[in-house]
């Protein structure tokens, strides 16, 4: 079984948040801040984390209740892929799924976007992190 979850988001958007002090700090988790920051938050990479963020709760069926955000966590490994981690409700919930979530992100001059799918395994008995 599938789960998917889909979000686009105009950067615009985004870069006006991000002109409140908080708004990275209540929305990125510890590791994807400091990710970003290292990358001087460019905004379209902040508007690419929060649509993993919404699209992980469309595949989950919840949208963005029951988690924080900042508990869904956009990171990429060495080579530069993108992953998701979980930490708090947003594992708990991840786990419940039982699904492997996979993330892939895009954007534009003007809009970024995410689709989450979540593969759920009769045989698996993973965690349902990256």
């Amino acid at each position: 079984m599938l789960l998917t979850g889909l979000d686009l988001v105009e950067i615009d958007r985004i870069r006006k948040a991000m002109q409140r002090p908080r708004f990275c700090r209540r929305v990125l988790g510890e590791e994807e801040y400091r990710q970003l920051s290292l990358r001087g938050f460019p905004c379209q990479s902040v508007a690419a984390s929060f649509c993993a963020k919404e699209a992980f709760g469309k595949a989950l069926g919840t949208g963005i209740s029951g988690f924080a955000l900042s508990e869904v966590q956009l990171l990429r490994r060495e080579n530069g892929s993108p992953y998701l981690a979980f930490s708090g409700e947003a594992l708990r919930l991840a786990q419940k799924s039982g699904a492997v979530f996979s993330v892939s992100i895009t954007h534009t001059r003007l809009y970024a976007a995410a689709v989450v799918l979540g593969e759920v395994r009769q045989d698996s008995k993973r965690e349902g992190t990256e």
